[in-house]
């Protein structure tokens, strides 16, 4: 995406950028119906939906799709921008754009949630959506729920449950050419090289000691008993289970 010159046959080479000055403008002017203004003002902010898709670059989403989307969510920036407020049209519209993305994502992911879920969840971005409109800032979790009339912890689920799945491959530092991605920071601790090899060696030492030896050692230590347990279920004295234990420990340690 990032080497992709034409998208959508559009030359994102020769996007012409607006001035502050010019996007108010054209905005005044598209409130007022003038629809070369509106066309003009939607080509001017092309390059605001290029960069928002680069976000999207790991995706592996065609980006003539993620283009077509952004300017969907473009689109409904520049209807739903109040030229009362005193913010920047990319402000405004940066937000509107992601959220189109995300949820054409969204709709189109392979993890299946309840239809219920899906439907507030629709609801809490319409919420905030419409707030945005209003207040030209981003609405917190308390506000949609106020909004909407349902508990917060309804908004949170629902919004966690439809969030597009992190990639392995996805960065999250990167310096000096070197890239840390989410795979590099999980790890589990139990099921490591070392640890294998340390299991198999193990199995590989208790192979060396007598059946009655493996059953103390089993009663021991996987089952939690005391020497004076053991010395009654195997039938000899709490001396010899702690000989025949210390015996086996030491023939474990030798051969590992």
């Amino acid at each position: 995406m990032l080497g992709k010159v034409e998208i959508c046959g559009v030359n994102t080479a020769k996007l012409k950028v607006l001035s502050n000055e010019e996007t108010l403008a054209l905005l005044r002017q598209t409130k007022e119906g003038d629809q070369a203004a509106r066309e003009k003002l939607i080509n001017g902010n092309l390059r605001l939906v290029l960069s928002v898709i680069q976000k999207f670059s790991n995706r592996g989403e065609n980006p003539d799709d993620l283009f077509q989307v952004g300017c969907v969510g473009l689109i409904k920036a520049i209807d739903g921008f109040d030229l009362n407020q005193p913010v920047r049209f990319s402000t405004y519209g940066v937000p509107m754009i992601i959220g189109e993305i995300r949820r054409y994502l969204r709709d189109n992911s392979s993890i299946r949630v309840s239809r219920s879920t899906r439907d507030t969840a629709y609801k809490v971005m319409q919420a905030r959506e419409k707030l945005m409109t209003q207040t030209q800032k981003e609405p917190t979790v308390e506000q949609i729920a106020q909004a909407l009339n349902i508990p917060r912890e309804e908004v949170v689920f629902a919004m966690d449950a439809i969030v597009e799945p992190v990639s392995l491959y996805d960065p999250i530092y990167e310096h000096g050419g070197d890239t840390i991605c989410v795979m590099d920071q999980v790890s589990d601790h139990r099921n490591t090289d070392e640890n294998w090899l340390e299991r198999i060696a193990l199995k590989e030492a208790v192979k060396h000691l007598g059946k009655r030896e493996r059953r103390i050692l089993a009663l021991r230590f996987y089952e939690g008993k005391t020497q004076m347990e053991v010395s009654s279920e195997v039938g000899i004295s709490q001396a010899q289970v702690s000989r025949l234990e210390k015996n086996a420990l030491n023939t474990i340690r030798k051969n590992l």
